[in-house]
């Protein structure tokens, strides 16, 4: 219940602004209090990020590798209680939250390291010495889905970079972001490198945008919010990093393992109760196996488990706040009232939950069938535990419709002949295309097309959007 303060300058300090309540979304209780910033805050911050970058933009890269390196290790030794604070503040079931959650940050170090050796930050190019060099003051504002992930894919590659930042996390998942703000502060990494402030979006976030001494600002979140940055950036002519929503297809080819396929791309669907952008959540199946494909994703649905996220044996816990469930809600209905039909789940909280329960964020999951292309749960993001799923006749009609929509994050393709489906690649507008759902890449390029966003994100890609380039001739 200790209200959660903002790292400045190498300080813990207490924010003017109001607290907010965070609220265990497995039961409502109020687990801590979010002292949130103001503008006047965001002028320390800038200031102390402005000041540092001074000197650290100049520091070697042997230099600035050594920092991450500590970071890991800290990050590394402190892994199971980053789990915890994941769990607690989104509501991750806590295997979930370690081995996925947590573990995909600590990944990243790995992966960004590797990049960061190899990278060439200055070569001859004809008559010219070619300069990769930080691009100054970023502003990094991360979601709640992916606390972790989201935030070390961000502050990694700009610190390797050279940079230095005013990162705004989540006041729905503030937890985490605190833990890692204890972690720089027991590395050697300088003061005013490294500044959290937390804020809501209306104050801390839009101020952050349009402030003129900050060169950059790399965003995480929906559509909606990533159109507000970029019109508040846009007086600075700042550079601005989007990575938003998404309403990912799942094509099922007709020479797919069927049950393999419909299998995982509901458990895929479903994980991280639906709160992933990537997540594939428009499953597309030839007619001729639509039926025996529901059946298929009945019996997967039925086998997850909805409950506490500290029960070992829960697979999908509750969704992050009363007004996202209200939302998924909201949608659920929208497909009953435009004619689709339930084949599990629907609206309403579980009825197996616990007492202690029952005023967490828990969402049934919840599968559609006969669904068309224009009806709202086949076009917008729902950010839910929610599938539909749709039939096609030819490839042709199922290439058209994947590209069907304002997103273009990812997409998933499943089958047995591997030139067919690179081929169907690329002709998908995403900026991700996973054949039959593969291992994680952390090397890959992540980020999307149309209104999913632009610019990418791990390892080198990330790393490049955090520089400028020079060209010094003669």
């Amino acid at each position: 219940m200790q209200p959660l303060f903002s790292y400045i300058n190498g300080h813990w300090i207490r924010p003017q602004g109001s607290n907010l309540a965070l609220r265990n979304p497995a039961n409502a209780q109020t687990i801590a209090q979010v002292v949130l910033g103001t503008e006047a805050d965001l002028e320390l911050a800038v200031s102390a990020a402005v000041e540092a970058f001074k000197t650290y933009s100049q520091t070697s890269l042997e230099q600035r590798i050594h920092y991450l390196e500590q970071l890991r290790a800290a990050y590394a030794g402190r892994l199971e209680e980053i789990a915890t604070a994941i769990s607690l503040e989104m509501g991750a079931p806590q295997a979930f939250a370690l081995h996925a959650q947590a573990a995909s940050g600590l990944a990243h170090f790995d992966s960004h390291l590797q990049s960061l050796h190899e990278f060439a930050f200055e070569y001859p190019y004809g008559a010219s010495q070619i300069v990769h060099e930080p691009i100054g003051v970023v502003g990094l504002i991360t979601p709640w889905n992916w606390p972790m992930n989201q935030l070390v894919v961000k502050v990694i590659p700009a610190l390797a970079a050279g940079c230095t930042l005013v990162l705004k996390p989540s006041e729905l998942a503030p937890l985490s972001a605190n833990l890692f703000a204890e972690l720089i502060q027991s590395t050697d990494l300088p003061a005013g490198v490294f500044n959290l402030l937390h804020g809501d979006g209306d104050g801390v976030g839009q101020a952050l945008s349009k402030h003129p001494q900050v060169d950059m600002i790399s965003f995480t979140g929906s559509t909606r919010a990533g159109k507000a940055i970029t019109k508040a950036a846009a007086d600075t002519i700042k550079r601005v990093t989007l990575e938003l929503g998404g309403k990912s297809p799942n094509l099922i080819l007709d020479d797919a393992d069927l049950e393999q396929a419909v299998q995982q791309g509901v458990l895929l669907c479903m994980s991280n109760s639906g709160q992933s952008c990537d997540a594939p959540t428009r499953m597309y199946l030839p007619r001729a196996h639509y039926q025996q494909a529901i059946e298929i994703a009945k019996t997967t649905a039925a086998s997850l488990v909805i409950g506490d996220p500290q029960d070992p044996n829960t697979n999908v816990g509750p969704v992050i706040s009363q007004a996202q469930y209200e939302r998924i809600q909201a949608f659920i209905q929208a497909g009953i009232d435009e004619g689709a039909s339930l084949i599990c789940g629907g609206l309403g909280k579980p009825s197996h939950l616990r007492a202690e329960l029952a005023q967490g964020h828990y969402v049934q999951v919840t599968i559609f069938t006969n669904v068309h292309q224009q009806m709202r749960i086949a076009r917008e993001e729902i950010f839910g535990p929610v599938l539909v799923i749709i039939p096609y006749d030819s490839e042709q009609e199922l290439i058209d419709k994947a590209n069907d929509g304002p997103y273009g994050l990812s997409a998933y393709i499943s089958s047995t002949n591997r030139e067919r489906a690179l081929r169907m690649a690329h002709q998908l507008r995403a900026g991700q295309v996973q054949l039959n759902y593969p291992e994680w890449d952390l090397y890959a390029p992540f980020g999307g097309y149309k209104q999913s966003g632009n610019g990418r994100e791990y390892a080198q890609w990330g790393l490049r959007d955090f520089l400028e380039t020079k060209a010094i001739i003669g």
